[in-house]
C-alpha cells in the first residue's frame, strides 16, 4: 500500500508543479506562493474540521523540526522558478534526483531520529540510473 501511495504522491506532485508554475506566471513568484500556502492552510483546516481532529503544539520538540515550513516555502518558490524555464518533467526529474541523493544520506546516517538503513550499492546504482535518465531528458 505504501508503494501505491508513494506513486500517487509523485503524480500529484507533477500536477502541483504545473498548477503552481502557471499561477506563478500569472501572479509572480511571491504573490503566487502566498496564494498557494493560504489555499493549503484553508484545505488542512477543512480536513481538521471535517475529521473533528484536535490540533495542539507539543512541548519539548526540537525547534528545528518546525523548519519544515520554511523548506516548504523554499520548495514552492524554487519549483516555480524552475518550471518557467524547464517545464514540469525536467523540474520534477531534477527534484527527484536531489531528493534521492539527500534521502540516501539521511537514511545512511539515520539523521533526525530516522532509522538508519545503511548504505547499499544497489541504491547508488539506482541513483546513477536516475541521473542518466535526466541526462537523456536534458540532451534530447
Amino acid at each position: 500500500m505504501n508503494y501505491l501511495i508513494s506513486l500517487i504522491i509523485g503524480a500529484i506532485t507533477s500536477v502541483m508543479i504545473l498548477l503552481n508554475g502557471t499561477l506563478s506566471n500569472a501572479y509572480g513568484n511571491y504573490a503566487s506562493s502566498i496564494i498557494i500556502h493560504v489555499a493549503g492552510l484553508i484545505s488542512i483546516l477543512l480536513v481538521l474540521f471535517i475529521s473533528k481532529s484536535k490540533f495542539r503544539l507539543q512541548a519539548g520538540l526540537p525547534i528545528y523540526l518546525y523548519g519544515a515550513g520554511f523548506i516548504g516555502v523554499a520548495t514552492v518558490l524554487f519549483t516555480n522558478l524552475s518550471f518557467e524555464n524547464l517545464g514540469v518533467s525536467l523540474t520534477q526529474a531534477l527534484g527527484l534526483l536531489g531528493q534521492t541523493t539527500i534521502s540516501l544520506f539521511l537514511d545512511h546516517f539515520g539523521l533526525s531520529g530516522a532509522n538508519s538503513s545503511g548504505f547499499k550499492v544497489k541504491k547508488l546504482i539506482g541513483l546513477f540510473f536516475i541521473a542518466g535518465g535526466i541526462l537523456v531528458m536534458t540532451i534530447y
